[in-house]
């Protein structure tokens, strides 16, 4: 099938947001697109003097708006998604997803569950899960800008067969192109169409005046474009520009989505073990925990001898590191040698070992083994050695703040990390060996940003590793450190080459306690728990 993904502009003039609208179903349908997915907010910019001024520019089921919409999709022969704000009977405001069919008949529906800032202010949340939608081409669910930059609501949507996402975006954070899109099809294995928006996305007239509210400069206001269409692998098959208008077109499968299958035959889903991740679906609770330094030096060391482990672990120690990560699958001599290495330092190393019939984690210290994280999902590769998993996530206090181990396959598990944070963890060590492309260039990079977590990944000689560091610029209503790039959580990425045997980078564990990215909107406390039965089942 063909899909499009339309991005343009929308302001206060609801009758001309609608000719866009339909404008650009017409070029999407010359391009010979069975589906056309548009922005956020297509009705009305995103901004109100308060909940009553919401309401009024809201459409309503059947009214004029929508059903030219509907209209335009049956004109075609098209199905179409678009995302306003409704005005609900029972008195609430919502932001919603609509697809609408090539008959023109409203196919399914689903209100945004996590808000964004002043979007806080004016709708309400969505109080139950949106469908998931069969149609002749496949499986379809829907969701909205800030619900992909957080795991659960697409998860659910996958876990519930959704083959093809649709996303439609109201940002002017250049991070959603790069990182938050993609990734939702890697991690799940599925299509991903998402639509964002160009111009700007306030009143002209009030611009300057939030942009100092903002603490944003005014030209970065605007929509951030990059619409896109991305395969199950996490590659992005078509894209627009960052500015103007465009139609993004791209042939897809849908059916490639069914196979969930690693590359050592593991389906990803399968493996997935819900009630692991029951703490997920829990109203959120502040985690009581130790201090957090403001930063630390962590390193990836990489030796395949005792005397290389011994010269570059002796490097990073004289270079300030105090948590060093070694790759999955240790030798039998690494662990005894570094508890050696490591006797009258505060430092300690993580590394996994097979033992016992498990895949663990191992946090060791100059006094020997100071914690063990056994791996939590069954994976092909490892069939043979493996007869047992670990039956919850463990944290580790040290001086600096809190650790999380997390083991081997279970870094693709975007769950684990939640659960990391829940506990409390400002920094989570990763022995692993990627299988895929997407773990090091979206998947870690994702689980930083989504959590407000530092992150330091080792991977064996002779393939990339990577440290994934918080920045203190981050929250919007707050004066940044540093000029505003747009880019509103991605981690900073310090990546280790693969002939490199050791390295060291800065993290900051004290920034992992900060997880308001704006106000009202809180990354890990703003999860809709309520509504996470797909992910823990």
């Amino acid at each position: 099938m063909r899909v499009a993904a339309v991005q343009f502009a929308v302001g206060q003039d609801v009758p001309a947001n609608l000719a866009s609208c339909l404008r650009m179903i017409d070029q999407a349908a010359a391009e010979g697109a069975d589906l056309v997915v548009l922005p956020e907010f297509c009705n009305h910019l995103s901004w109100y003097d308060d909940r009553d001024h919401a309401r009024r520019m809201a459409c309503r089921l059947g009214d004029a708006f929508l059903t030219a919409v509907a209209d335009r999709a049956a004109r075609h022969g098209v199905h179409v998604k678009i995302n306003v704000t409704l005005a609900r009977d029972d008195g609430r405001t919502t932001g919603t997803n609509l697809l609408f069919g090539p008959s023109g008949a409203l196919l399914g529906q689903s209100d945004k569950q996590t808000l964004m800032g002043s979007e806080n202010d004016h709708l309400h949340r969505g109080t139950e899960n949106g469908p998931v939608v069969r149609t002749a081409f496949g499986t379809v669910g829907m969701y909205a800008c800030m619900e992909g930059v957080a795991p659960e609501v697409a998860r659910g949507l996958a876990l519930r067969g959704a083959q093809v996402l649709l996303n439609s975006l109201n940002s002017f954070a250049t991070d959603e192109a790069s990182l938050h899109i993609p990734v939702r099809a890697a991690e799940n294995r599925v299509w991903v169409v998402a639509a964002n928006k160009v111009g700007p996305l306030l009143p002209a007239d009030k611009l300057e005046a939030i942009s100092a509210g903002l603490k944003v400069p005014p030209q970065w206001l605007h929509g951030a474009g990059e619409s896109q269409v991305v395969a199950p692998d996490g590659t992005v098959v078509a894209k627009g520009p960052r500015t103007g208008e465009a139609v993004v077109v791209a042939d897809i499968d849908p059916a490639a989505a069914l196979d969930k299958r690693r590359p050592d035959g593991t389906d990803r889903f399968t493996a997935r073990r819900g009630p692991l991740y029951a703490a997920i679906g829990r109203p959120p609770q502040p985690p009581a925990r130790p201090q957090a330094a403001e930063s630390m030096r962590a390193a990836v060391v990489r030796a395949t001898t005792p005397d290389a482990l011994q010269r570059h672990t002796r490097d990073v120690l004289a270079a300030g590191a105090t948590l060093l990560v070694l790759p999955e699958l240790a030798e039998p001599w690494v662990v005894p040698a570094m508890r050696e290495l490591l006797a009258g330092t505060e430092a300690v190393a993580v590394t996994s070992v097979l033992q016992d019939g498990a895949h663990a984690g191992v946090v060791v210290s100059g006094a020997g083994i100071a914690g063990r994280q056994e791996q939590l999902h069954p994976v092909a590769r490892l069939a043979a050695d493996v007869r047992r998993h670990g039956d919850g996530l463990a944290t580790f206090d040290l001086p600096w703040g809190r650790l999380a181990v997390v083991v081997g396959d279970d870094a693709i598990y975007p769950e684990v990390f939640r659960l990391a944070a829940i506990a409390g963890a400002d920094v989570v060590a990763v022995p692993f060996t990627p299988a895929e492309d997407w773990e090091l260039a979206l998947g870690l990079p994702e689980r930083a940003a989504e959590n407000r977590i530092n992150i330091v990944a080792a991977a064996p000689a002779g393939m990339p590793s990577a440290f994934y560091a918080l920045s203190p610029d981050f929250t919007l209503w707050t004066a940044w450190e540093g000029p505003f790039t747009g880019r509103i959580s991605h981690p900073i990425v310090t990546g280790v080459a693969a002939g490199t045997p050791a390295a060291t980078a800065e993290l900051a564990p004290a920034q992992s306690r900060n997880k308001l990215v704006s106000r009202g909107t809180d990354l890990l406390d703003g999860r809709p728990w309520q509504l996470v039965d797909a992910l823990t089942r």
